[in-house]
């Protein structure tokens, strides 16, 4: 049986999150996305958010002068009880780069910070961050989604 996951998005209103809102508006596929990532009840907020937003919060919690593409702020455990926030621009900028599908990135970004926010980590560690790649590789292959690594 499949925890609950209680699930918020919200787009903010900047020109650079566009393509998400666009991409993400049937959020059915977000929900997807994390139902398959948590293992254990949620209540999650997704955030999309411009480079303004997100340089901030990467300054303001991690004293990076820089937006990132994904943020996982976890307040509470049990249940999991988390923030992800997601910086379209970075996203669609790497996927690019990467020749990913957009929407694919998008996908493995939510399942890496899903992971982030039931403790899952990769900094510093890299037996961690090898078992965090396999069980992003085994989430999204569900998705049909290549690996992305």
């Amino acid at each position: 049986m499949q925890p609950k996951l209680t699930l918020q998005v919200q787009f903010a209103r900047v020109p650079e999150v566009a393509l998400a809102r666009q991409l993400l508006s049937d959020k059915k596929i977000i929900r997807a996305w994390l139902k398959a990532s948590f293992e254990r009840e949620a209540l999650i907020t997704v955030r999309f958010v411009g480079l303004t937003e997100g340089a901030t919060l990467n300054a303001q919690f991690r004293q990076k002068t820089y937006a990132t593409n994904v943020l996982t702020f976890c307040y509470q455990d049990p249940p999991v009880w988390a923030d992800i926030v997601v910086c379209p621009p970075i996203v669609e900028k790497e996927a690019e780069e990467r020749n990913l599908s957009v929407l694919h990135h998008y996908a493995h970004l939510l399942v890496h910070g899903a992971l982030h926010a039931q403790g899952w980590v990769h900094e510093n560690n890299l037996a961690q961050e090898r078992l965090m790649q396999l069980k992003e590789i085994e989430i999204l292959s569900g998705f049909h989604i290549a690996n992305p690594y």
